[in-house]
């Protein structure tokens, strides 16, 4: 094993394919193909499926993904030590956000301050970006969940709440509130287990005695919306979340406490690396308007 070749491993694994590996580095691809597979040969593992043009990385692959994820960030954050890196001129940051609205401000300051900063954004539930986050497949996370792990760094950004939406001829749309009791019986639309707006308004439900209808479980958030409009039952988003649809009246629930909190999240020992820190940074910057 050589340095090379893990650095040729790390280059394909963040790009997803060779090719555009090769293009990012500046390197060619028969070049990091042949240390690619040297790296294999040398242990007799496969770390990549070759899908077509692009790449997946196998389990083990995986697992050294994280490794080299890790390694080569000290080696960055040793550089900008040396260095005496003040300023973001270029990088590519991974992100894993449990929604688009809390986290698009903060990389829409990050390019503004340079426009040499690429950025892969990945949606998904709280539990899932957590995950992501533990396993060095991303760099930084925003989720509204709270976690108590002294491998974390987080910072507060604000506090959102969990509504109920409604299409407009429903028997709630003539209202703007409503007791939770309303929801006995009734039928809800709500995303997989892992969802946090799922949780709150479960654990709210349990807490008040209140039982609804049947369950509808749908993996994303249009869908969620989609079956909602369609009157498969009453849905469940954050307020900021909900935006201006014609389709749909918003419901406030009166009498449960569904403020929920949203996290930036990053490893800690990752917080030195410069574009990590920089996107906390902001995320703290952000908080405090």
């Amino acid at each position: 094993m050589t340095p090379t070749q893990l650095r040729a491993f790390h280059l394909v694994a963040e790009s997803g394919s060779f090719s555009a590996a090769a293009r990012a580095s500046g390197l060619s691809q028969p070049n990091l193909s042949s240390q690619v597979t040297a790296l294999e040969q040398g242990y007799g593992v496969r770390l990549f499926d070759r899908r077509g043009r692009t790449v997946v990385p196998t389990e083990t692959g995986r697992q050294l993904h994280g490794i080299t994820t890790r390694l080569f960030g000290l080696q960055d954050e040793a550089r900008a030590l040396l260095a005496g890196e003040q300023a973001l001129t270029r990088g590519h940051l991974r992100i894993a956000a449990d929604s688009a609205h809390h986290v698009v401000p903060i990389m829409a300051a990050l390019r503004d301050r340079a426009e040499g900063l690429t950025f892969a954004l990945a949606i998904d539930n709280s539990a899932v970006v957590l995950d992501r986050l533990l396993r060095h497949e991303a760099d930084v996370a925003v989720m509204a969940k709270s976690v108590s792990d002294p491998r974390l760094h987080a910072v507060r950004l604000r506090t959102d709440r969990v509504v109920l939406f409604v299409p407009a001829g429903h028997g709630l749309s003539r209202r703007d509130k409503t007791p939770l009791a309303a929801l006995a019986g009734q039928s809800l639309v709500l995303r997989e287990r892992g969802s946090i707006t799922r949780e709150v308004l479960e654990q709210a439900m349990a807490a008040a005695d209140v039982q609804p209808g049947a369950i509808v479980e749908v993996q994303t958030r249009e869908g969620v919306r989609e079956a909602v409009a369609a009157g498969f039952g009453i849905g469940a988003v954050f307020a900021s979340e909900l935006g201006d649809d014609r389709r749909f009246r918003r419901v406030l629930v009166t009498d449960a406490d569904l403020n929920v909190a949203e996290y930036a999240v990053c490893l800690q020992e990752r917080w030195r690396v410069s574009l990590v820190r920089a996107f906390m940074e902001e995320a703290a910057r952000q908080a405090a308007v």
